[in-house]
């Protein structure tokens, strides 16, 4: 199996029940207790801007965006970002994160937050977000909050509180 073998395709409903099992997978029951998490059930996931790695017809990979508000600021949530173990360190994740990174852009957003390790998601282009800048809604390592930037200073106008943009007072 080789990166060639893999489709890379917008998220569909027909998805949600591999996608489902595939988070259950990579990440168990604790998933629930994420930050992220928190900030998910505020409200739905961008489908367009999410998408899937098919092999074979099946969901081996997923990548989801959230819209999230900080202040005066909006932004996309990236994640889950979930890969089945037996195609890992195969270049899918990072594809995916690179497909919805551009798709956000396309589609006039200014910054993709996510929690995430920087070795992995630094060479994407994100870097981490000033300590004491936002608040994630249950306890997250700093170290752990990283951005990309879509459009230059974009950052500077998320700040406080993180919620689903679904709940933010405008």
């Amino acid at each position: 199996m080789s990166l060639a073998d893999i489709a890379f395709l917008p998220e569909d409903p027909a998805h949600d029940a591999e996608i489902e099992h595939i988070n259950a997978e990579a990440f168990g029951p604790g998933r629930f207790t994420r930050a992220a998490y928190k900030i998910r059930e505020g409200g739905p996931h961008e489908r367009a801007l999410s998408f899937v790695a098919l092999n074979a017809g099946h969901v081996v990979a997923s990548v989801r965006l959230t819209r999230i508000a900080a202040g005066k600021g909006r932004a996309l949530l990236l994640g889950p970002l979930a890969v089945r173990p037996v195609y890992k360190n195969k270049g899918i994740g990072k594809k995916l994160v690179k497909i919805a990174v551009e798709a956000a852009g396309e589609a006039g957003a200014a910054v993709v937050v996510l929690v995430g390790d920087e070795p992995y998601y630094g060479p994407l282009g994100f870097k981490r977000i000033p300590p004491g800048q936002l608040r994630m809604p249950r306890p997250v390592d700093p170290n752990r909050l990283l951005a990309v930037e879509l459009k230059e200073g974009a950052l500077a106008a998320l700040s406080g509180a993180v919620t689903h943009a679904a709940l933010a007072a405008d």
